[in-house]
């Protein structure tokens, strides 16, 4: 594996008519590994530095999956006495089903099926973000979605996603090798890191989308949050 230069293999994940019962144990295991390898603690810091001294957020995810992220920022919310709205957008009708059995984001989520790029808001989310997401893009679709999720927020964007690093990708691949259940998983976590970025290049997408004032901070483990905050908020 050169970890040089961005995998270009596909994901399993990522092909069509995947089992809803494959599908339901990928997610299922994807929110143990967010939960225990600091995922959802990243995904708080991300909304911790746009949100400020709101007391009423509407946070939108592109790509949400099965919805853990959703409900992470929904119980932060509860906790700190802040009203949390969602919006999870995603194109597999298999990943919502999941995400509408999260008890803790009844009465506050509604859910999209659609490619996130055909998304129309009747009032712009406050917040846009994504966990996990973009490392399924080359960088030229990266580039539009930056692009995209700056202009389709009020107050700004962060972004979850991996850093390629050869411990990263040799420690995930035995983790899912001992532990998961799930093929996608055992295929697609290593090879999620492998598609994963360096610093150096979320600077490089950053400054292609006309966007460089957002920062780009490392994260344990081997991840990226990169934060875009706008001066004022743009409806």
């Amino acid at each position: 594996m050169n970890f040089r230069q961005r995998s270009d293999l596909l994901e399993l994940l990522d092909e069509q008519n995947i089992p809803f019962a494959d599908i339901r144990q990928n997610m299922v295991e994807l929110e143990f590994i967010n939960h225990n390898l600091g995922g959802h603690a990243i995904t708080l810091a991300g909304v911790k530095k746009l949100a400020g001294n709101a007391r009423q957020i509407h946070v939108c995810e592109i790509g949400c999956g099965g919805g853990d992220n959703l409900a992470a920022i929904v119980r932060w919310g509860n906790n700190k006495g802040i009203n949390i709205t969602c919006t999870g957008i995603d194109i597999k009708k298999e990943c919502l089903a999941v995400a509408k059995q999260h008890t803790t984001l009844e009465g506050k989520a509604s859910w999209i099926e659609s490619d996130y790029r055909q998304v129309t808001f009747s009032a712009k989310p406050d917040i846009l973000f994504s966990s996990l997401f973009c490392h399924h893009f080359t960088n030229e679709q990266l580039v539009e979605q930056l692009n995209w999720m700056q202009q389709n927020s009020r107050q700004g964007f962060f972004i979850n996603d991996l850093h390629r690093h050869w411990l990263a990708y040799y420690s995930i691949k035995l983790l899912t090798a001992l532990f998961s259940k799930s093929y996608l998983v055992k295929n697609d976590a290593p090879l999620s890191v492998a598609r994963g970025f360096r610093k150096t290049e979320w600077k490089n997408l950053l400054q292609k989308a006309a966007i460089p004032t957002a920062k780009v901070q490392w994260k344990w483990a081997f991840r990226h949050l990169i934060h875009y905050k706008k001066e004022k908020a743009i409806d």
